[in-house]
This record gives C-alpha cells, structure tokens and sequence, in this order.
C-alpha cells in the first residue's frame, strides 16, 4: 500500500482569496515504512509575502522570486502522487489550497476520498488534545528539535513518524494505555515468578542431531588436532 505523508506552505489561510502556496513537501511510505523516496518543490506565488506568513516559514518574496510557478510543477507533482493515499494533518487546508491551485492550472482535482486526516485519527484516539504536530511528537517521543520553523518537507517527515505511531504500527505494547501495560506486565510476572525460578517444560521429543556421526568423528578428530590449549577443549567436544 503506497501513501505520502504530505504539507505544504503557503502565503496565508485563504486560497480563494489570493493566499497563493510556497512549497510543497511529501514522503513516500510503502506499508507505513518511509522508502526514502521524497518530492519537494517551492514555489513562486507571484505576490508578496505578509509578515504572518515569513515568521511562520521563513520563505521571502526574493527567495522564492526565482522558483517555479505552480503549473510548471503541477505534472511531476501529480505523477508523484499517483493514486496514492494522501496523508495530512488538518487535510482541509492543505488540500483547500493544492485543489485551487491544480484548478488554476487546469488540472485534475484530488479527491477526498484519496486523503487520510491525521488530525481526525488524533482526535478520536485523543479527545482531551492537545493535537497538534508539535503536541502529538512531544506525546510520542518524537525528536523534532529541527522544527525551529515550519518546513514541508521536514514536516512530512515528522508527519510519517507521528502518523505510525497513530495507527499503532510502531507501539510495540499493541496500543494499550500505560496503566493497561502495567496490568499486563504484573499478571505476567506473577505467573512466571522470578525468572531464576522459572523452569521450561522439556521438549515433548528432542530436536534431531545437526551432525551426522562421520562428521561428529571429523570434528572431534580436528579438536584433537588443535593440541591440549585449544579454545574448544574448555567448552567441550
């Protein structure tokens, strides 16, 4: 199953009415696990950028006066994608501005049915929040010191890790609640007792022999070979 944890940056919060997108960034995960295949552009927004949107971001009107424009990227882009599964945190408005953009380009929309919420996920499996992508990596233990501002693409990484931990594909306690794992571990201790106590059952028959006899007899006659200092002698024949 192919999917892209997916972001992108923009100039503002409306779409229709003018905020423009900046850069675009996704990774690709095949069964949940990132491949190491990526797509990231920025973008020309051809139009200033609000002081809001800078401090966000960081990505100045000069910096980006010389990337491409949307519809110069829309194809590659879309090729990326392919009919993967989108995978996005508050998909409405990253979706809002890529579906007005590929519409201006004249370019086919992506459906919803395409994307995943990862805010959604975060909601119902945390109904107290906090849920943000800051919030959820602090929850699950997920270094992201390198987010000093925000970035697509190393959002789309951070996203991966935080969308595997949601599904529970990383917790190796199968999703139980601290308090759960606890239960768990004292029923288990109790019923094993002390591991120096423990004793497991013989086998119902033993495992067949590796060696034949000749190379048994091979064997040994090597040992012998090695004279009486042999590292083997001290551990047995």
């Amino acid at each position: 199953m192919r999917e892209i944890s997916f972001d992108t940056e923009t100039t503002g919060l409306n779409p229709r009415g003018g905020d423009r997108l900046v850069e675009i960034g996704g990774v690709e995960l095949w069964n949940h696990i990132p491949t190491g295949n990526a797509y990231h552009v920025y973008i020309n927004p051809q139009r200033d950028m609000p002081e809001e949107a800078f401090r966000v971001h960081g990505l100045s009107e000069e910096f980006l006066s010389d990337k491409p424009l949307f519809e110069q990227v829309a194809d590659e882009f879309l090729e990326f994608v392919g009919d993967a599964t989108l995978v996005i945190h508050n998909a409405a408005f990253d979706m809002g501005f890529i579906n007005v953009e590929l519409e201006k380009a004249g370019r086919r929309a992506i459906p919803n049915s395409q994307v995943i919420d990862t805010l959604e996920i975060a909601r119902r499996k945390h109904p107290t929040g906090p849920n943000s992508l800051d919030a959820l990596c602090s929850r699950y233990g997920i270094d992201n010191s390198k987010r000093v501002k925000h970035g697509a693409l190393l959002d789309a990484e951070i996203l991966a890790e935080v969308y595997l931990e949601l599904i529970g594909g990383r917790q190796t306690a199968l999703g139980l609640m601290p308090e759960e794992e606890e239960a768990v571990s004292s029923s288990a201790s109790s019923e094993l007792g002390e591991l120096g106590s423990f004793n497991a059952r013989p086998r119902p028959s033993p495992l067949s022999a590796l060696m034949n006899e000749s190379e048994y007899e091979a064997h040994k006659a090597f040992i012998e070979g090695m004279g009486d200092d042999a590292l083997w002698k001290k551990y047995g024949s």
